[in-house]
Order: C-alpha cells, then sequence, then structure tokens
C-alpha cells in the first residue's frame, strides 16, 4: 500500500519531527504505541457525550423533554463533526495570528496523515511542538472536544429551545467562539500560549467556556415556566448516574489523551483525575449532608463531574496530593455555585452547567497555578530546548496571575461573543418555544415523538 501511494503521488512526508509535546521522547518517528492509545482516547472522548451528556442531561430533566435532551446531544455530534472538518479543525490549528487561525486546512485540506504532525510547523523551533501520532488522529482528537464543549452548553437552557435555534447556535459557536479560544490556548500562534497560561486538557477552553456560554444563554433566553414553583425534579436519575458514569470513564481518555503519548506523564493523568473524581464526590456529598440533611445521587454525581472538571486543566501538571485538594475543592465550591449562588442570583441554570462547569472549571484554572510542576520540551535541531512551569507553591508566584488572566480572558470573550451570537438567532428563527410548546414539552413539538 505504501509504495502503491508513493507511485500515486499520494504520499505526504511528515516535516522535520520535534520531540512530542508532553513529554521526553527524542525518536522523531511516528510512533504505533502512541497512536493506538491516541485512538483509544478518541473513542472515550466521544463516549462523553455519547452516550454520556445525552443519558446524564436526559436522566435530569422532565420526562416531557427526555427525548429532545437526548437528541441535542446527538445532532450536535453530527453538526460539530462537520463545522470542524469544514473550518473549525483550520481555524483552531491553523497558524493564522494570535487570536484565530487561518484556513490553511479548510475542509482537511493539506493535514499529515502519514507522519509525525509537528503543531505550528515553519513558525520556528521555539515555537513549534511535534507528536509522533498522525494529524488525522490529532483532528479527530480534538473534533470530540469540540463535540462534548458545544453539548454541555445545552444544559443551561433545557427544556425551553426551539431545536432549529439550538442547531444555528451551535454552528455559529463552534466557528466564532470554540475555536478561536481553543486557537488561543493552545497553538504555539495563540495569546493565551504566548502568556504561557497551562490548560492540559480543557479547563478555559471547554468547560469555562461552555460554562459561560450556558449562563449567558440561560440569561437570555429566560426561565422556565414555572421555574421556582412547579416540580421540575429529574424524570430519572438512574439514567443520570449511568450517563455520569459514562463521563468518569471517558474523561481518563479525555485527560490521560491529552499528553498525545502513551507515556508516564499520561499516566499521572490517569492518576488524578481518578483521584480528583473520588474526592469531588465525597466533598460535595459531605456538604450537601451538612446544609441539606441527605446525601443525595444527583450530589454524587454532581460532585463526581465537579472534580473531574477541576482536574482537567491541572491533570498534566500536578501530583496526586493537589489532586486531592483541588477534587475537594472543586466539590465544596461547586455545590455551593449550584445552590446557593443560583437561589440569590435567580438565573435559571436548568441543568447547572455553570454552576458545575464554569465554577469548577475557574477553580481547577486557578488551582493549576498554585500546584502546577512541570516541563514542556521542544526541539532545535539535535538540541533539546525545556520550558519549565511551576506554580505559586513552587516558587513562581506570577504563574496565578498568568492562570487568572487566561480565565479573564475566555469569560470575557465568550460571554461577549455567545450573547451576540444568540441575539442574531433570535431575530433569525427566534430563540425559544412558545408557553403552549414548553407545557407540551419539546419531545412532541420538536421531534413529533414520545417517550414510552
Amino acid at each position: 500500500m505504501r509504495k502503491l501511494l508513493t507511485m500515486c503521488g499520494l504520499l505526504l512526508a511528515g516535516p522535520a519531527a520535534l520531540t512530542p509535546a508532553w513529554a521526553q521522547a527524542a525518536a522523531p518517528a511516528l510512533d504505533a504505541g502512541n497512536t493506538a492509545w491516541m485512538l483509544t482516547a478518541t473513542a472515550l472522548v466521544l463516549m462523553m457525550t455519547i452516550p454520556g451528556v445525552a443519558f446524564f442531561y436526559a436522566g435530569m430533566v422532565r420526562k416531557k423533554n427526555v427525548l429532545g435532551t437526548m437528541m441535542q446531544s446527538f445532532t450536535i455530534c453530527a453538526l460539530v463533526a462537520i463545522c470542524w472538518m469544514v473550518a473549525g479543525y483550520s481555524l483552531a490549528f491553523g497558524t493564522g495570528n494570535a487570536y484565530i487561525g487561518d484556513l490553511s486546512k479548510f475542509m482537511l485540506n493539506g493535514i499529515v496523515w502519514d507522519g509525525p504532525f509537528i503543531l505550528g510547523a515553519g513558525m520556528g523551533a521555539d515555537a513549534e511542538v511535534a507528536t509522533t501520532i498522525p494529524e488525522t488522529v490529532f483532528m479527530m482528537f480534538q473534533m470530540t472536544f469540540a463535540i462534548i464543549t458545544a453539548a454541555l452548553v445545552t444544559g443551561a437552557i433545557a427544556d425551553r429551545v426551539k431545536f432549529s435555534a439550538l442547531c444555528l447556535f451551535i454552528i455559529l459557536w463552534t466557528l466564532l467562539v470554540y475555536s478561536p479560544i481553543a486557537h488561543a490556548v493552545w497553538h504555539p500562534a495563540g495569546l493565551v500560549w504566548a502568556w504561557g497560561a497551562l490548560d492540559f486538557a480543557g479547563g478555559t477552553v471547554v468547560h469555562i467556556n461552555a460554562g459561560v456560554a450556558g449562563l449567558v444563554a440561560s440569561l437570555v433566553v429566560g426561565k422556565r415556566l414555572g421555574y421556582g414553583h412547579d416540580n421540575m425534579s429529574p424524570h430519572n436519575l438512574g439514567l443520570a448516574m449511568i450517563g455520569a458514569s459514562l463521563l468518569w470513564v471517558g474523561w481518563f481518555g479525555f485527560n490521560a489523551g491529552s499528553a498525545l503519548a502513551a507515556d508516564a506523564r499520561a499516566g499521572m493523568a490517569m492518576v488524578v483525575t481518578m483521584i480528583a473524581a473520588a474526592a469531588g464526590t465525597l466533598a460535595w456529598l459531605l456538604a450537601e449532608a451538612m446544609f441539606k440533611g441527605k446525601p443525595s445521587a444527583l450530589g454524587a454525581i454532581s460532585g463526581a463531574v465537579a472534580g473531574l472538571v477541576a482536574i482537567t486543566p491541572a491533570s498534566g501538571w500536578v501530583f496526586p496530593g493537589a489532586a486531592l485538594v483541588i477534587g475537594v475543592a472543586a466539590g465544596v465550591i461547586c455545590f455551593w455555585a449550584s445552590t446557593s449562588l443560583k437561589k440569590a442570583m435567580g438565573y435559571d441554570d436548568s441543568l447547572d452547567a455553570w454552576g458545575v462547569h464554569g465554577v469548577g472549571g475557574i477553580v481547577g484554572a486557578l488551582l493549576t497555578g498554585v500546584f502546577a510542576v512541570g516541563t514542556l520540551y521542544v526541539t532545535d535541531g539535535n538540541a533539546e530546548k525545556a520550558m519549565t512551569y511551576s506554580g505559586w507553591l513552587a516558587g513562581n508566584a506570577d504563574m496565578l496571575w498568568i492562570q487568572a488572566k487566561s480565565v479573564l480572558a475566555t469569560l470575557a470573550y465568550s460571554a461577549v461573543t455567545t450573547f451576540i451570537l444568540l441575539k442574531i438567532v433570535d431575530v433569525v428563527v427566534g430563540l425559544r418555544i412558545s408557553e403552549e410548546e414548553e407545557r407540551e414539552g419539546l419531545d412532541v413539538t420538536q421531534h413529533g415523538e414520545r417517550l414510552g
């Protein structure tokens, strides 16, 4: 096959390889083990959305909206996949400028599929970050991140948004919010990358971004009918627990996969992910028992997700003790944000996209600046250059401020742009279903179907 492709002029030779981004591997070649792990991690992250988020969110809404809620996650998977293929990947990982990528990879044109992929190729050794996996695998891995980020936003506006409006909004949001933030944080040409901010697996790009977008959307769309008066208890907490369990397992692909290699950093990322999730679960349950009298199943799964969210930006840079602290902090703070803060502020963040993902992402990003210890290796010719990162506890007080800047930048850009896009969609197709449709439910009014 290799000979045939060469004869046809289709074999793309990878450029001169550099040291992998998150490991000290010296061999500049495609690595079968790393590629196999990243294929597995990609499948795990996709599982987090379908069926993970689909089950998780569907179990927490009322029966009349279960199919509609699952349809949102399923359709977003398809929509974002096409958006990512056409332009999203290029806008995120094309070289471009400090704020957004160019369209050099439009329709996946020219991606490196046979040979090691270099992120920022042509920018000079100090700015280039290499992997030992094909770019096709990197592109797919990043696609699954874009998919779950968009799906998470829907939790804040459950039960009350037109399906057509949601689809249009997700297309625009993926291209104009998610991709620019991913570029700024994860591409060597990006503004936030240049600051030295650390986001190993998506604390800012995924969770803060989705959380604040969800909060803005909940304010623009308005509260559900009967909010604060009617019984809006979850329809099926068993379904939600299945979804949360899938999220927990899939998160190993999310965090350990972000090492882009099957190496020691991936192993540590897996360890700290497990510890933080467990700590978040127990901390939320303890807080709930103290303030509400009983620990609940909903509290357990919310605490687990809070711990997972908070460890995400730190997972490649911290040790187990730090993960324990991060998980406990996330469990307690997200419990407060999803109960007391939401009640005091009066917004209807239906499934706590802001309370868990937004707030949890902020906790994790800031605590990364406290606990981080690590080194990023690049190669200049045959000589390795090391960029060492350390947090406040390791003697780098500036790291906490850098992390805070990355949080503020993400909050500001995502909130403002999301607001503008929602207003545009509202003018074009209208955002909210009618009161009569809301009383009847999304399943019948948006899809003509019923559950059971």
